[in-house]
């Protein structure tokens, strides 16, 4: 008599779960987070260019630096809420510890969280930026009569080399202390939002 194989041996034990139809796209999502973004830019940008439109070399490098460490910091959330384990925030939300039931919510809806993080304010840090930086190239090529082009080609460089350079160390930071940040993240948020 031959022996069943491993298919046959198994295959009735397997039980056919109905498959549930998925939203393959999220239009309420896509709509929400295009306005968000269309609003965080103009918001952004009417700080940015404010502040630089009259300013000098010191205070536009400090805008750049900012927008670059924004879109850092942002980046690294979005990993660690991707990455953390939700049984440690369901551990210390049963603790009543604060942060970790906002911790718990970002991870059980990290499609969306990390999305937001890493794309919306991300992208918009890095775009800010770059307009930044052709501010900062105009005040230096006015102020110390170089080629205009001369000076963008070097900014721009720079703030590229500090964007890619820094996300690629907070990618790694993010992976390795995902449980930290997200909790540190969540506890700053918590003072400004009263989830239910």
């Amino acid at each position: 008599m031959k022996k069943k194989g491993y298919k046959e041996k198994y295959s009735k034990k397997v039980s056919k779960k109905p498959i549930k139809n998925k939203k393959l796209v999220d239009w309420i999502w896509i709509g929400t987070v295009t306005t968000l973004a269309f609003l965080i830019s103009m918001l952004f940008t009417f700080f940015s260019e404010g502040i630089t439109e009259h300013a000098n070399s010191i205070v536009a490098t400090i805008i750049i630096l900012i927008f670059i460490g924004l879109g850092i910091i942002f980046d690294m959330v979005g990993i660690s809420i991707t990455v953390a384990d939700i049984k440690t925030f369901n551990s210390m939300a049963t603790k009543q510890v604060k942060g970790a039931n906002l911790a718990v919510k970002l991870i059980q809806n990290s499609e969306k969280a990390s999305s937001f993080c890493n794309d919306v304010i991300g992208d918009i840090c890095g775009i800010i930026s770059g307009s930044a930086g052709v501010a900062l190239a105009s005040i230096l090529s006015t102020t110390y009569d170089i080629s205009m082009f001369n000076v963008t080609l070097i900014i721009t460089g720079v703030i590229a080399a500090l964007t890619i350079g820094g996300k690629a160390i907070g990618k790694a930071t993010a992976i390795n202390k995902s449980t930290v940040i997200l909790f540190e993240f969540s506890k700053i948020i918590s003072c400004f939002y009263k989830g239910k």
